[in-house]
């Protein structure tokens, strides 16, 4: 633990700073694959990038890391202009998907090889690698080599590499894909102990997973075609998402046709026409009229009724699948696929049945596309 607190005191000591994109643009033989970005990650903060394959969301990590060149815009990292450094002048750390460990070194001569290329004193490059090894607990495996280990352990390497060269910012791109699933479970829990110890690390995080993003981010951006579609703390993405797009990526989401009618005695809501009768949701700052959706998440309707869940709708049960703690109900609304998640059934419905839905205006978000 004293080996711990000393690596964060170190590492406080030296310059942190956030990373601020501006109108960062960047394609691959005439092809645009980042369209002009804005994007402010905060000193500290974690940052976790989302979206499909191809949607731009590594090439902002390569971009940042110098191993993609943009077309025009800036890079900046703090008050620095990094846009056209080259990568090993930048101050930055990064893990990869397939951990680029070098197989004919031990661990302790991985974790080493940033500093010794950084011609540090060998007496600071010992200490570092003894630092580093023991805040990722790994330092037990110092002597062995990247085939002696489990594809988490190597992974654990591949951080502890990355932070004894104390970067300013920690890139990781998909770092734990290659991983089954519990491994994976247990390096998102070591990942954010990690920042939890480093406080002024920060973070850029880059996955398909949403399940990482929602555990390690402190904020979530979601990417599609080059775009960022949706920033913002975790949390209100995933309750009040402000598109389609990221209501159904980021997380199970029942997307409902509707129509805004007018605006509600209760501020901020609204009086929708959906599925052959009226609901109240929330707004989000949008105008009435047609052409819009409401959001609604499996885990948020009920087949019983409470005070708050005022909004009910009406349906056929098409099927019923038990997984574990959850029972997954589907069913027919007016045409519309509505998806349930319940933890307790006070009986088993059946296939045909008839169900009212019912919700609350809070958890019935107005979106657009």
């Amino acid at each position: 633990m004293l080996m711990k607190r000393k690596l964060a005191t170190s590492m406080q000591q030296t310059e942190h700073s956030g990373i601020k994109l501006e109108s960062l643009r960047v394609s691959y033989h005439s092809n645009v694959v980042l369209k002009p970005l804005d994007l402010t990650i905060d000193p500290g903060e974690i940052l976790v990038l989302i979206g499909p394959s191809g949607s731009g969301k590594t090439t902002v990590l390569r971009a940042i890391a110098g191993f993609a060149q943009p077309d025009s815009g800036r890079i900046l990292l703090g008050d620095t202009d990094i846009t056209h450094l080259p990568p090993y002048q930048r101050g930055l750390g990064m893990v990869v998907q397939n951990y680029a460990l070098f197989p004919h070194m031990k661990v302790e001569d991985n974790v080493a090889f940033g500093l010794r290329a950084q011609k540090q004193p060998k007496a600071l490059i010992n200490e570092r690698v003894v630092e580093a090894l023991k805040v990722v607990g790994m330092t037990d495996y110092a002597t062995r080599y990247p085939h002696q280990l489990s594809g988490g352990q190597q992974q654990r390497v591949a951080i502890a590499r990355a932070i004894a060269t104390r970067p300013r910012v920690l890139l990781l791109d998909e770092p734990l894909s290659a991983l089954d699933a519990q491994i994976r479970h247990n390096m998102v829990e070591e990942i954010a102990r990690l920042h939890r110890e480093l406080p002024e690390l920060t973070i850029l995080y880059v996955t398909h997973d949403q399940t990482e993003a929602l555990a390690l981010g402190d904020k979530i951006g979601i990417m599609k075609d080059g775009y960022l579609v949706a920033h913002g703390e975790k949390n209100t993405l995933y309750h009040r998402p402000p598109n389609r797009f990221a209501a159904e990526f980021l997380g199970r989401a029942n997307i409902l046709t509707a129509t805004a009618l007018h605006f509600s005695s209760t501020p901020a809501r609204v009086n929708v026409s959906c599925a052959g009768t009226f609901l109240e949701a929330q707004t989000q700052g949008m105008k009435t009229g047609p052409h819009k959706w409401i959001c609604i998440r499996p885990q948020h309707i009920t087949l019983t009724p409470r005070p708050e869940t005022t909004n009910q709708l009406h349906g056929t049960l098409r099927s019923i699948r038990w997984q574990g703690d959850l029972s997954h109900l589907i069913c027919d609304v007016a045409g519309e696929t509505v998806s349930v998640a319940v933890t307790h059934l006070a009986s088993s419905p059946q296939a045909g049945d008839k169900l009212t839905l019912w919700f609350s205006p809070t958890d019935t978000i107005l979106i657009e596309e």
